[in-house]
């Protein structure tokens, strides 16, 4: 049976994203800063970057609408991660992930209502289950820590909007550029945020440079890098409406592979959204 190349490049995405929600954390907690991490998740994303030019025969769309349409998609999910590290530093993280997890809700909204896309009705319900099963994942559990102020709900809320706005935009940019076009730009507009990394980072604490450091970080941003590059490629052929709450569900894989790497019993909560995640994928990718 022939695999829709839609379906084929969910699948990878959601695959790699997985797995890189999986080992992520083992540089920041051997002492390497998340925001260290995107500076080196930045610089993965030019050899992917090369090799979709490859594919594309080296062909770059250079048109006002074309640059302006893939920097905004890299500046959305760039500048959103930035201040996801912002809120996370000020806000409760068991408020925070729930927020931001429901992104797809906005591109949904939006390629309905700007580029006509309509599930069928049985993917309408796999919608429904698939938002009910991000939130599900999302769970954190509450923090007795004390968090003063609201900037984290602000910047969380900031946060939502923008990657749902790009999820829409990627789609929205497939329709009259190229999919390596799209991810060159986003490569370039992820370097130029670097700097901005490299000062949220609090360098008067010891950061390790040794291999579990800047090393074993690319390794597994590569993971990262490459799930962006398929769910370019994912939005070109398929609908955002049924693309972006499938690669959504990533967290999925991220809790089975830690079940078996570190024994980590998951709350009763998020195995609830692994039930709804797993039927929502089969009523989506129909």
């Amino acid at each position: 049976m022939k695999i829709r190349p839609w379906v084929l490049y969910t699948f990878i995405t959601t695959l790699f994203w997985g797995v890189w929600g999986a080992f992520i954390e083992i540089p920041e907690k051997a002492g390497f800063p998340a925001t260290l991490g995107y500076c080196v998740w930045a610089l993965t994303m030019i050899p992917c970057a090369l090799v979709a030019l490859r594919i594309g025969n080296w062909r770059l769309d250079r048109d006002k609408r074309s640059v302006l349409i893939g920097t905004m998609v890299g500046m959305l999910g760039a500048l959103g991660q930035l201040l996801l590290f912002q809120a996370l530093r000020t806000g409760p993280a068991y408020m925070v992930f729930p927020i931001i997890s429901l992104f797809p809700v906005v591109t949904v909204i939006l390629s309905a209502m700007f580029l006509k896309e309509r599930p069928s009705r049985k993917q309408g319900w796999g919608i429904g289950i698939a938002m009910a099963a991000i939130l599900c994942l999302s769970y954190q559990p509450p923090s007795h820590s004390n968090f003063n102020g609201y900037l984290w709900l602000l910047l969380s809320i900031v946060v939502f909007f923008m990657w749902g706005v790009q999820a829409f935009a990627m789609k929205f940019g497939n329709d009259s550029m190229t999919a390596e076009s799209i991810f060159f730009y986003m490569t370039i507009t992820a370097l130029a945020f670097v700097p901005v990394a490299v000062l949220m980072t609090d360098m008067s604490e010891a950061i390790n440079w040794g291999f579990k450091g800047p090393y074993l970080t690319a390794i597994i941003q590569v993971f990262n890098a490459i799930g962006a590059l398929a769910l370019v490629y994912a939005l070109r052929y398929g609908k955002a409406i049924i693309v972006v709450p499938i690669t959504a569900l990533a967290p999925v894989l991220t809790i089975v592979i830690s079940l078996f790497l570190y024994a980590v019993v998951p709350h009763a909560i998020v195995l609830i959204g692994m039930v709804l995640a797993v039927a929502a994928i089969y009523t989506l990718a129909e």
